[in-house]
């Protein structure tokens, strides 16, 4: 049993993962955004014309004191090719690489995010296109079925033009009917009836005989009918 526990031990031991021990070299670590700000503004100078400019002048005056002073007064002799300002020269290059190295990371940085949200943006712009003709679609389907301006103008002049013909027609009629009751009151204006005598012996009789005078047909007809209407 005591061999089987230090086994189980190692085992979860070595199944869980350890901590990252810290080294006491690598404890100065500087805030990435500051250094990075610092490396942006020194290559940004280093590649401005006043820099050239500076650079210019400190080294032609290196050169020209080395030359033309007293020996006694020269730091860097030209007896020794101007050996510390080689020097000075290849340390300056050697930190400008990596510094510039720095700012061009940075700047890569920078332009992935904007890359990103670039697609972002261009992904949603093309949801929201995407979204709208969909929409012009479904208003186009839906117009169709819609009354136009065009078709209710169209519609409501044949109303009109209906409306009109009838009103025309009404008009035909109620002339029609005014000259056929000028032409009934005309007709009854000619006809006169002779003198009824009520005093007579049978004035019922005499009346009856006078309109069947003067209307023989129509009572005729009127006897033809009543015939005919009679049940068999």
């Amino acid at each position: 049993m005591s061999d089987a526990r230090p086994s189980l031990d190692t085992a979860q031991t070595l199944g869980t993962p350890q901590e990252k021990k810290r080294r006491r070299f690598f404890l100065a670590n500087p805030n990435p955004d500051a250094f990075g700000q610092m490396t942006e503004k020194i290559a940004r100078f280093m590649g401005t014309p006043q820099f050239l400019l500076w650079m210019t002048v400190f080294c032609a005056v290196w050169l020209g004191w080395n030359t033309l002073a007293p020996e006694e007064m020269q730091f860097d002799p030209r007896a020794l090719n101007f050996t510390l300002l080689t020097l000075m020269l290849s340390l300056q290059a050697s930190y400008a690489a990596p510094l510039l190295l720095l700012a061009q990371n940075r700047q890569d940085d920078r332009d992935r995010v904007v890359s990103k949200q670039d697609r972002q943006r261009d992904q949603q712009n093309l949801e929201e296109t995407e979204y709208l003709t969909r929409e012009i679609a479904s208003l186009r389907i839906t117009l169709r079925e819609v009354a136009t301006r065009d078709f209710v103008r169209s519609e409501m002049r044949d109303l009109m033009d209906e409306i009109q013909e009838v009103q025309k027609r009404q008009e035909e009629l109620f002339a029609r009917a005014e000259h056929l009751a000028r032409g009934l009151d005309e007709s009854d204006h000619e006809m006169e009836l002779p003198d009824f005598d009520p005093n007579s012996a049978n004035p019922s009789t005499s009346a009856f005989d006078l309109l069947s005078e003067h209307r023989p047909k129509n009572r005729k007809k009127k006897m033809v009918k009543d015939i005919d209407g009679s049940p068999e």
